[in-house]
């Protein structure tokens, strides 16, 4: 597969907005509920992690945060920070040590993975209990598709040639 060259800023910027859009309401509702014997018990995405926390995992805790929450933030946010500048022919302070930075965060974030995982334990959980899909758990599902859209589309070559076009 081939990334697109001439993607305008603009659309890098759109997508952007809405991958922040998508990823504070993937973290502001709850993933799902559960029914089990006349109880409910709902949570959200930040509420797992404390639930991993909370049960001793710590090190998978923090992991879950790092990747499913601050990761995505960071890439989303730190793109918009250079890109909106760059559309006005101007620079972000430390733009270029922050690219560099978006690089290696990338490798970072796993919704793909987290949503995987989350759909096998759901599918199990199925058989025990009655799961209902809440609206964190859709637009996680639509953020996966708009964070590989994004990443797509602002490749650090993209972004190097923004950069420079920028200083034409």
């Amino acid at each position: 597969m081939r990334r697109p060259d001439r993607t305008p800023i603009d659309t890098a910027i759109a997508i952007a907005v809405c991958a922040l859009v998508l990823l504070c309401l993937t973290n502001a509702y709850p993933l799902v509920t559960m029914h089990v014997n006349g109880h409910s018990r709902e949570t959200t995405l930040a509420g797992a992690a404390l639930g991993l926390y909370a049960q001793g995992y710590v090190t998978l805790a923090a992991l879950v945060f790092l990747t499913t929450m601050l990761a995505p933030f960071v890439q989303v946010t730190g793109l918009l920070y250079v890109l909106i500048p760059l559309r006005s022919n101007r620079h972000a302070r430390g733009q270029n040590a922050l690219v560099h930075v978006l690089t290696r965060i990338r490798s970072w974030s796993f919704i793909e993975v987290f949503m995987l995982g989350a759909l096998v334990a759901l599918v199990r959980l199925s058989n025990f209990s009655n799961i209902v899909p809440r609206v964190a758990l859709w637009t996680c599902a639509l953020l996966m598709i708009v964070l590989a859209a994004l990443t797509s589309i602002t490749s650090t070559e993209q972004l190097w040639r923004w950069i420079e076009q920028s200083r034409a």
